[in-house]
């Protein structure tokens, strides 16, 4: 039987258009959808949200594809400072910061450029920090296996911000360590120093 239901909701909910959903949304905080500003804010949104939710349609084999090189080379390479957005999955309100990322390799690099937009198919979807850290690592992880990643994400949330506690000032600091990175202190420790330079962190 909720089999059926659920089917059911399901076929009714493709019936209406996303623009109707967010129009629905208007009238339920208390706006009329006709009024002058608002005529248009349905299509906005629709637009808005898609765009903000991109990394769904994003492959990360897709991102990387032709971007992978051998390399006789083994020391660190970092990139760091990269700006991202995302949205927090319990509201729904963004939060955005930098990224900074390091892997040590073996015998494979990634090309400069596809870094930040690894970030993006990870970051432009409903997440939490912790989760968008740790998906970042793995995925590099994965793409070239290297000795070892190491991400570290820096953030303001705006459900921390505009919402709950209201702090402005706070921020979330969050890392994922692995391989060589987790296992030795020393190579841990070069990359937070270079990542600390010019007063980052």
């Amino acid at each position: 039987m909720s089999r059926n239901v659920s089917t059911i909701e399901s076929t009714a909910l493709e019936a209406v258009s996303t623009q109707d959903l967010y129009r629905e949304l208007l009238v339920r905080i208390g706006e009329d959808p006709n009024r002058d500003g608002l005529q248009r804010t349905p299509e906005r949104m629709e637009k808005a949200m898609a765009f903000l939710t991109r990394g769904y349609k994003m492959n990360v084999n897709e991102v990387l594809h032709g971007a992978l090189f051998d390399v006789d080379y083994d020391e660190m390479v970092i990139v760091k400072d990269i700006e991202f957005y995302s949205m927090c999955e319990h509201h729904m309100l963004p939060f955005f910061g930098k990224a900074h990322i390091a892997y040590v390799p073996n015998g494979k690099v990634i090309g400069l450029s596809k870094i930040p937009r690894l970030v993006d198919v990870f970051s432009r979807r409903l997440q939490v920090q912790e989760r968008l850290t740790r998906q970042i690592g793995e995925a590099i992880t994965e793409a070239i296996n290297p000795q070892g990643v190491a991400v570290i994400m820096e953030a303001a949330h705006l459900c921390m911000m505009m919402r709950g506690v209201e702090k402005q000032h706070s921020s979330t600091v969050t890392s994922a360590m692995l391989g060589v990175f987790k296992t030795q202190l020393q190579t841990r420790n070069e990359f937070l120093s270079l990542v600390r330079q010019n007063g980052v962190l």
